[in-house]
């Protein structure tokens, strides 16, 4: 059963219709994992399929539900469109290990070059500067720590594909949120219930922690130097990164060096530390974007920060915010 549906009854027409274009269908072969589900570590191996096209539609839904404006949604559902294979692994391979910013050009390229959603755009009265930057529009996309409809989806998300939380609990905490302008005057999504508020907090940074986790660092920086010798070589060029996961993993088998090093990287599957650096092992040393979520919640008639109310909360925001990435990882 998917998740997508927690989030809105109605998918206005527009929406379901780039959903179908190419450049849309391509994000189905992308995955949110950055590329290490296809690892052999036992949380991803115990993972169902997650993709950037899920995300995106289930993005556009929540902005949807929250704003009924149609502009909004369409911006949400095209947030990811030029993400690339292996999505912020590229990122790692571009040395952006911690803003993670630097596959996100692209959106107004991908989204000017397609014939069909500029037709699409065209019949429902939205210009292109409307949706290419979805960041103008605080319901879709704010700063940390701000709950932003892109955080919350990929929060969901991850709780169900990744942790296999219940449907229904889920969807009790979507459904105690509504907006509220926050303390710099701006609109955000808000819970009514601080005891909802504090399991989604707990929910967001189990997802916190394994982001930044030696596993998924060690992959992700692996799998960057993969990529990046395929480009050395040849095998790969910068344009193949934004097909799909499927084509680029099938031009690795089929160069000797490649498969091989991709062979490597998929079994995978466990993380060793190491305070100094291996001379005799693929070692790495690499630092990560902390996300982290402390959403508002309404308090006596006003609103407020979930940590301001729970000395837990703040003291475990605190300790994942203190996490030392100083090790050397390395595969067991």
């Amino acid at each position: 059963m998917s998740y997508i549906s927690v989030y809105s009854d109605d998918v206005p027409l527009i929406l379901e219709r780039i959903c179908e274009v190419p450049e849309m269908k391509r994000l189905l072969d992308v995955g949110m994992h950055c590329g290490c589900e296809y690892s052999s570590v036992p949380l991803y191996m115990g993972s169902d399929p997650y993709s950037r096209f899920e995300h995106s539609l289930g993005v556009a839904r929540i902005v949807w539900n929250f704003t009924r404006d149609i502009k909004q949604a369409v911006a949400g559902l095209l947030h990811d469109i030029a993400t690339p294979v292996f999505a912020h692994t590229i990122d790692f391979m571009n040395e952006d290990h911690v803003s993670q910013e630097s596959t996100e050009d692209m959106t107004s390229f991908f989204i000017s070059g397609s014939e069909e959603i500029a037709v699409l755009l065209e019949e429902n009265g939205i210009h292109i500067d409307d949706v290419s930057d979805y960041h103008k529009y605080p319901i879709a996309d704010n700063d940390t720590p701000m709950l932003s409809a892109d955080r919350l989806e990929y929060t969901i998300g991850n709780a169900f594909t990744v942790y296999h939380t219940d449907l229904e609990q889920l969807r009790g905490v979507y459904n105690d949120l509504v907006v509220a302008e926050n303390e710099l005057g701006i609109d955000e999504l808000c819970f009514r219930n601080v005891d909802i508020a504090r399991l989604f907090v707990r929910i967001t940074l189990r997802n916190s922690r394994f982001y930044v986790s030696n596993e998924d660092r060690y992959l992700m920086q692996c799998l960057a130097d993969v990529v990046s010798l395929a480009i050395d070589r040849g095998v790969l060029s910068h344009d193949d990164l934004l097909t799909t996961e499927g084509e680029v993993i099938g031009k690795l088998l089929g160069d000797t060096e490649l498969s091989a090093a991709w062979g490597r990287y998929t079994q995978v599957s466990a993380v060793g530390v190491s305070p100094v650096r291996l001379s005799d092992v693929y070692c790495v040393r690499i630092p990560a974007k902390r996300r982290f979520i402390d959403p508002l919640v309404i308090n006596d008639g006003g609103v407020c920060r979930v940590s301001a109310l729970d000395a837990g909360i703040r003291a475990e925001i605190d300790e994942f915010l203190s996490l030392d990435f100083g090790d050397w990882l390395f595969a067991k």
